[in-house]
Formats: C-alpha cells, structure tokens, sequence
C-alpha cells in the first residue's frame, strides 16, 4: 500500500482521514503471466496499480496480427480509460508480461473516491495527463521499433531468454 500512497502523493496532498478511505476500497490481486486484467469486446470496470510486474496492452489488427501498443511497468495506474469513463467495449487487451500484483479499484468504489475526497479529482487528473506524456514522448522513437525491443528497452530489469 505504501507504494500506491508514495505515487499519489506526487500528485497533490490527502490526508491520514483521506488515505484510509482510499486503502479501505482497494483489494490486492495476482495476475500470472499471460493472465488479462481486461479483454477487448468488454467493458472495463476497474482500475489497478502496478504493485509489481509488467503489463502491456494490445490488440488484434484487420490481418489478425497480434500488434503491442505500449508496456505499464511498476508503480502506475493502469485503466483502459476510454472504456472505464464512457462505459464502452474495449478495443484493447491489458496481459500481464510477467507476474503481477496489483492493487485495483472496482469501478463505483473509485467514483466513489472521485466524489467524496475533495482534491482527489485533480490528482487523478495530473495522473492520467503523465500517462498521456509519457506515452507521446515514448511513441515517436518507438515506432519503428517491435515489441521484444520496446519491452527490453523499458523494462525495469533486463532479462536474457
């Protein structure tokens, strides 16, 4: 729990009151390798923080091709956002690389948090505009990059297969 806490409180201030109510709506969960934490075609209703492992989110194209968007290492915040927030169908699948934990919100217990914690809009806010820097930052020299070498080039430890 201290690592969710050490990750919002980069993002604005709560305090001790706050921070318990947070702890109390989270549950920790394991995903093993190759396991989802949410599948195209369904609505995501839950939002997780990498304790520890990697993630990656992909999808299918037209020819079938199984095409990698980007990997969530340790210590953010992974939502497939647009389905979370307009209550659609994803387009994208979120698979856990490697074994994760991950600490997850259930959907009406994080608008929940959004409604009663004053301030707490504005850093899940700051939150999700990173995200958005980050991968914009993290796109352009990435392009032409795969999969097996955007994964080695961010992951936080380094693996020989």
């Amino acid at each position: 729990m201290k690592e969710l806490f050490d990750f919002i409180l980069k993002f604005g201030n709560l305090n001790q009151q706050q921070m318990d109510l947070i702890a109390d709506k989270v549950t920790e969960i394991n995903l093993t390798k190759e396991s989802y934490f949410s599948e195209a075609g369904k609505i995501a209703r839950q939002v997780g923080f990498v304790k520890n492992g990697i993630l990656r989110v992909c999808y299918y194209n037209k020819d079938s091709e199984e095409i990698t968007k980007y990997f969530i290492d340790e210590n953010n915040l992974v939502v497939d956002l647009e389905s979370f927030d307009n209550e659609i169908s994803s387009s994208s699948y979120v698979q856990a690389v490697t074994d994760c934990t991950i600490l997850v919100f259930q959907r009406k217990d994080w608008l929940e948090l959004l409604q009663t914690i004053v301030g707490f809009d504005s850093i899940v806010h700051k939150i999700i505009s990173r995200a958005l820097m980050q991968k914009v930052e993290r796109r352009s020299p990435l392009v032409s990059e795969d999969a097996t070498t955007r994964y080695l080039r961010h992951s936080p430890t380094k693996c020989v297969s």
